[in-house]
C-alpha cells in the first residue's frame, strides 16, 4: 500500500472510529488504526527533522493527534457533541436494569404485604410519616384510607416548606443511589428494590379499595417525575458499577472515563424532576383538588417528562467539549479530503 493510500485509509479509519453512528470500526480495523498511527506518527518524526513543508507537518500532526486521542485517551476528537439521544443511546441498558430492580422492589413489596399485613411497618419507614398505628388503620379501615386521600387546604408557607424538605430528601437519596454506584454497582441495585419495596407496600393498601382511582390521582402526579429521577440516578450508578465491577479488555481507569460524562447528564438531567417532584407532592397532592384534576396533572407530567427529555438535546450537546480544532488541524493543504 503506497503513502498516498495509507494516508487515507487513515483518514477514513479516524472519521468512522470518531462518528457517533453506524457503521463503526471493527476489532480488525482498530489494529489496523491502531498500525497506521505508528506508521504516521513515525513518518511525522522524520517530517519534522528533514522536512520544510510547514502544511504537511500540520495535517500529519493533526492526524496523529486523533489517532492518539482514540486509541490511547479512550475519547474521539472529531468535533461530536454528545447529545440527549446519544446519551439514551448509551445508557437504556442501564435504565432498562433501574426499571426492572424498581418493578422487582415493588412487586415484593406488594408481595409480602399481602401475605402478611404486619410487614407493612418494616418495610415503610415511620421517618416519611407512616407511624404502624397508621398504617394499622389504613389497612383496616375504608374510611380511614379515603380521609388519608382525602384534599386539604393548606397555607401555601407550609407547602413552601414541605416542599424543600422534599425536594432535600429526594434529591438526597438520588445522589447516594449514583454516589454508591462506583461499589461495584451492589448498593445501588439494593436501594433501587428498596424504593419499590416501599411502593409496593404502599400500593398493596390502598388497592384494596377498587377501583384505586382515588390513590392514584394521589400518587401519579408527583410519583411520575420523582421516579423518572430516582430511576435516573440509579442508572448512572450502575453504570459506575459495571465500569467498575467489569470494564473489560480497555481497563479500569478507560471505562471510568467514558462513563463519567452519560452519567452525570443523567443525574443532571434527574435534578429538575426532582424540583418538580416536590413542587407537585407539596401543591398539589396538599391540596383540594378533584380526582379528575389530578389524574389530568399525572397525564400532562407523563408528557412534559418526554418532552423535557427531548428538550435537553441542547444541554446535551453544550456538555460536550468541542474538539473540532483538531479536525481542522488534520485537514490536507489544499483543505479537501485525499482520495484512495
Amino acid at each position: 500500500m503506497s503513502a498516498v493510500s495509507d494516508r487515507a485509509r487513515f483518514e477514513q479509519l479516524l472519521d468512522r472510529a470518531e462518528a457517533n453512528r453506524s457503521p463503526r470500526v471493527s476489532f480488525g480495523e482498530l489494529r489496523e488504526l491502531g498500525r497506521l498511527y505508528q506508521l504516521h506518527a513515525a513518518l511525522l518524526a522524520r517530517l519534522r527533522d528533514d522536512s520544510e513543508d510547514p502544511e504537511e507537518i500540520r495535517h500529519l500532526n493533526g492526524l496523529c493527534v486523533r489517532g492518539y486521542a482514540l486509541l490511547y485517551a479512550g475519547a474521539p476528537v472529531g468535533g461530536e457533541r454528545l447529545a440527549l439521544g446519544d446519551l439514551l443511546a448509551r445508557t437504556w441498558r442501564a435504565q432498562i436494569a433501574a426499571w426492572a430492580l424498581l418493578a422487582v422492589g415493588v412487586l415484593l413489596g406488594a408481595g409480602l404485604v399481602a401475605s402478611d399485613p404486619r410487614a407493612l411497618s418494616a418495610l415503610i419507614p415511620a421517618t416519611l410519616g407512616y407511624t404502624p398505628e397508621l398504617l394499622e388503620r389504613l389497612w383496616e379501615s375504608p374510611e380511614a384510607r379515603a380521609e388519608f386521600l382525602a384534599g386539604n387546604e393548606v397555607h401555601w408557607t407550609e407547602n413552601a416548606l414541605f416542599g424543600s424538605s422534599l425536594f432535600a430528601h429526594n434529591t438526597r437519596i438520588g445522589v447516594l443511589s449514583f454516589a454508591v454506584g462506583i461499589l461495584a454497582g451492589v448498593p445501588t441495585a439494593l436501594l433501587q428494590i428498596y424504593n419499590g419495596v416501599t411502593i409496593g407496600a404502599l400500593s398493596a393498601v390502598f388497592f384494596r379499595d377498587q377501583p384505586p382511582t382515588a390513590y392514584l390521582a394521589w400518587i401519579l402526579p408527583h410519583g411520575v417525575p420523582e421516579l423518572l429521577a430516582l430511576t435516573l440516578c440509579a442508572a448512572a450508578g450502575l453504570m459506575l458499577g459495571v465500569a467498575v465491577a467489569a470494564p473489560g479488555r480497555r481497563g479500569r481507569g478507560a471505562a471510568l472515563r467514558e462513563v463519567v460524562q452519560p452519567v452525570v447528564l443523567l443525574v443532571g438531567v434527574a435534578a429538575p424532576l426532582f424540583v418538580a417532584a416536590a413542587l407537585t407532592e407539596s401543591f398539589v397532592r396538599e391540596s383540594t383538588l378533584g380526582t379528575g384534576v389530578r389524574l389530568l396533572i399525572a397525564a400532562g407530567w407523563i408528557a412534559a417528562g418526554a418532552l423535557f427529555l427531548l428538550g435537553t438535546r441542547l444541554l446535551g450537546r453544550r456538555a460536550a467539549g468541542d474538539a473540532s480544532w483538531i479536525r481542522e488541524l488534520s485537514l490536507p493543504p489544499n483543505g479537501e479530503r485525499g482520495s484512495g
